[in-house]
C-alpha cells in the first residue's frame, strides 16, 4: 500500500513511490488526442533540429518496430508520426513489483514550414531511434535589373 493511494487504477506497492497526480489521466481532448488512450506514451520526446538542407526530427521509440510506426504528411505540410507500442502479455501467475514502461497509441503533428519539400520526405529507424529527414526547397533569390539613370 502506498502512502498516497492510486485513484486512477495504477499499480502502486512500494511505499516509497512519488504520487504523480497526472500520471494516469486520459487525454482531455484536443487536436492531438487519439481517443480512448492514456496519455503514458504519447509524451513521446521528439527533437527537431533545423540545418541548411533540412529539417530533421528524431524520436526515442525504444521496443518500437518499424512497422509499427507510420510517417505522414498530411493536408500539405503537417508532419504526423504515429504509431503503437504492444502490451506486453500478463500471465496469470506473475507478480509485477513496477510498470513503468508505457504501452498503447502515440501521435505527434508538427506543421512544417513552407520551404520544405514535402514529396523528397525520408524516415528511417535504427537503434529504436526513428529520424526522419524534410529536405528544403531552395530559395528563389528575387531577380535584381539595374535601371540607367539618364540625364
Amino acid at each position: 500500500m502506498s502512502i498516497i493511494p492510486s485513484f486512477f487504477g495504477g499499480r502502486r506497492n512500494n511505499m516509497l513511490d512519488l504520487w504523480d497526480p497526472f500520471q494516469d489521466f486520459p487525454f482531455t481532448g484536443g487536436a492531438l488526442s487519439v481517443p480512448g488512450e492514456t496519455a503514458s506514451f504519447a509524451s513521446t520526446r521528439i527533437d527537431w533540429k533545423e540545418t541548411p538542407e533540412a529539417h530533421v526530427f528524431k524520436a526515442d521509440l525504444p521496443g518500437v518496430k518499424k512497422e509499427e510506426v507510420k510517417v505522414e504528411v498530411e493536408e500539405g505540410r503537417i508532419l504526423q508520426i504515429s504509431g503503437d507500442r504492444s502490451v506486453e502479455k500478463e500471465e496469470k501467475n506473475d507478480k509485477w513489483h513496477r510498470v513503468e514502461r508505457s504501452s498503447g497509441k502515440f501521435m505527434r503533428r508538427f506543421r512544417l514550414p513552407e520551404n520544405v519539400k514535402v514529396d523528397e520526405v525520408k524516415a528511417a529507424m535504427e537503434n529504436g531511434v526513428l529520424t526522419v529527414t524534410v529536405p528544403k526547397a531552395e530559395v528563389q533569390k528575387p531577380e535584381v535589373k539595374a535601371i540607367d539613370i539618364s540625364g
